[in-house]
């Protein structure tokens, strides 16, 4: 049998199809498509920001960047109530920017202070921030799709309409817990939206060289539950699909899964591109950048005159000065005090 080499794999083969499936949609308003470009800007900046840091190391902790993802989240997040949760992966920033983070918190975190959203004891992959509903971020692949099934029950057994959201990349999808948690979310129809952010690559690994079928809402349709899935990042579709979804599940409609194909621009952990690997062409990353979501919306907005150049030039100062303002905020934070190294660890007796 003939071995395909890396480079020869070809994308999943239902992208297309998965594109041209979907129907029209009908555009937002104008203030959500402007909320929906400033949001993608914001985590396109900050990730902007943090690869620099990390490139100056500044920042040590190893950071996987969102850049080129940024319509999953803010399309998703969109729709979503503050009392609803949110659970996010290794890749986590855009999630909790998304949700309403705090740029301070973030960027204090990635520089481990106190000041950080998780004391400056999470570092980039184990966010937290329940005042707005981002419950948590894991480093383990697949692990916070079940707690977003946990937490979806309680909703459901305190008879509450709130919603949890799972967000998890195509490389989940292999793990056993994955397929448990779509079992018991539509055995007990469970207010649950599982976004999957398929960007081909599961660390360094093609998604079709891991996974026998590629096509990932095929299978989520076989646990009864509400499927779409979309071949690009146009965050408007996004938006559109995630708002019907979230408010069917908070009717009480049960759970759903939306498959997302976007593209990673910068390597699996940091700030270079991995083209240097071997892992995928100079080619296929321009295919993909040529689809830069922020790109597409901003040219919207400016042929339909809902922003000028000069708004968009007004926004990209706001966020970029928010942006350089949590830097100097998280430089003149202190480190965790060392006496206080053990703490949240062990069991602490309690008197």
């Amino acid at each position: 049998m003939k071995k395909e080499s890396r480079s020869n794999l070809e994308a999943p083969h239902s992208m297309q199809k998965k594109a041209e499936k979907q129907p029209q949609q009908s555009s937002p308003p104008q203030d959500i498509l402007k909320q929906l470009y400033r949001m993608m800007l914001r985590i396109r900046l900050f990730e902007e920001k943090t690869a620099e840091l990390v490139q100056k190391n500044e920042i040590l902790c190893p950071s996987h960047l969102y850049i080129g993802q940024e319509a999953v989240a803010t399309g998703v997040s969109a729709s979503l109530r503050l009392d609803d949760y949110v659970f996010s992966t290794h890749r986590s920033h855009g999630h909790y920017i998304a949700k309403g983070g705090d740029l301070n918190a973030l960027m204090a975190e990635l520089y481990g202070r106190v000041t950080g959203c998780s004391r400056g004891r999470g570092g980039s992959m184990h966010l937290s921030s329940p005042e707005v509903g981002f419950i948590g971020s894991s480093a383990i692949v697949a692990g916070s799709i079940p707690l977003a099934v946990g937490a979806a029950l309680a909703f459901s057994l305190r008879r509450q309409d709130r919603v949890a959201v799972a967000f998890f990349g195509d490389g989940a999808v292999n793990e056993g817990t994955w397929y448990e948690s779509m079992n018991i979310a539509g055995l007990r129809r469970l207010p649950v939206v599982f976004v999957c952010e398929n960007n081909l690559y599961s660390t360094h690994m093609h998604v079709a060289a891991c996974l026998a079928d590629t096509d990932i809402h095929r299978k989520a349709e076989m646990f009864g539950m509400l499927c779409h899935s979309y071949g690009n990042t146009n965050v408007v579709e996004v938006y559109v699909t995630a708002k019907k979804v979230i408010e069917a599940a908070r009717r009480g409609e049960g759970p759903s899964l939306i498959e997302c194909m976007t593209y990673r621009w910068r390597g699996h952990v940091g700030p270079n591109y991995d083209l240097d690997k071997g892992l995928r062409s100079k080619e296929e990353l321009d295919q993909w950048m040529a689809k830069d979501p922020i790109n597409r919306l901003e040219k919207q907005l400016l042929q339909n005159k809902l922003l000028t150049e000069r708004d968009v030039q007004r926004i990209r100062g706001e966020i970029q000065k928010a942006i350089d303002d949590s830097v100097v905020y998280a430089k003149k934070s202190p480190f965790p005090d060392e006496k206080t190294l053990l703490n949240n660890v062990f069991k602490e007796k309690i008197n």
